[in-house]
């Protein structure tokens, strides 16, 4: 009988380490299926080879590879550590994994146009990032994490607590935009809609002109101000649209 039950014990040990090597994610890696279906992964969870600076156009500097997380510098380096795609991207779906620490502050940004202006907020759209509940000044409605940034307020968003992961979808098809933020679509919109030029001519952005037009461009990731960490950053395209022209859509 004692035999029995150690033959027993060791089958279900057998049997549990099987089930969590089957059932235990895997970081940074695509599956067969996500590779059949054309996804493509930009971040391999060891360096940044996809990335380079905003505003110069460089390698990256200041950010760190840790664990396979990717993370900004931690500190508010005003704009100047903003990484950017090296391709374009017009009609997509984007997948990323984020965590952001007490009172820290980053952005997802998609059609961003390198060169034409200083700040990276000012040329492509923001899928926005903050600690809401910590953040120690008042934030507006469209500030909050899943906004379009100063455009859109997220609807019903529900983000994890601080230092735990939240998953990020953006998807892209042209004029059509849709944030989603743990599995739940939080904004909703169409760019160079007559109530797109409205919200922008009356909000933040009426005198950046360069702001949403451009059809195509690089994903960019925010260096604003706190620690964020990154992982899981995935994307595939809707049609073959990757481009290194920048085709800007009338104003």
């Amino acid at each position: 009988m004692k035999k029995l039950n150690y033959f027993n014990l060791l089958i279900l040990t057998l049997v549990t380490f099987s089930c969590i090597s089957v059932t235990e994610k895997q970081n940074n890696v695509l599956t067969k299926q996500e590779i059949k279906d054309g996804w493509k992964l930009l971040f391999d969870g060891k360096s940044m080879d996809q990335w380079v600076m905003f505003k110069t156009g460089d390698p990256v500097t200041g950010w760190k590879v840790i664990d396979g997380e990717m993370q900004n510098s931690g500190t508010d380096s005003d704009h100047s550590g903003d990484i950017i795609t090296e391709d374009d991207y017009e009609n997509f779906e984007l997948d990323i994994e984020w965590k952001i620490n007490p009172q820290s502050n980053s952005g997802i940004f998609y059609h961003v146009q390198p060169g034409v202006t200083d700040a990276i907020s000012q040329s492509g759209p923001e899928y926005q990032l903050i600690d809401g509940k910590g953040w120690p000044n008042h934030i507006k409605a469209y500030q909050y994490s899943g906004s379009n940034y100063a455009m859109q307020a997220p609807d019903g968003a529900e983000v994890k607590p601080v230092g735990e992961w939240n998953s990020t979808r953006i998807i892209v098809k042209n004029p059509h935009v849709e944030h989603w933020l743990n599995g739940k679509k939080v904004v909703e919109y169409d760019l160079w809609s007559d109530e797109w030029k409205a919200q922008k001519e009356a909000g933040k952005w009426k005198d950046a002109p360069y702001y949403g037009v451009a059809k195509t461009g690089r994903i960019g990731l925010q260096d604003h101000g706190g620690l964020t960490s990154f992982r899981n950053i995935k994307i595939r395209v809707f049609s073959k649209n990757v481009s290194s022209n920048n085709n800007a859509s009338t104003n």
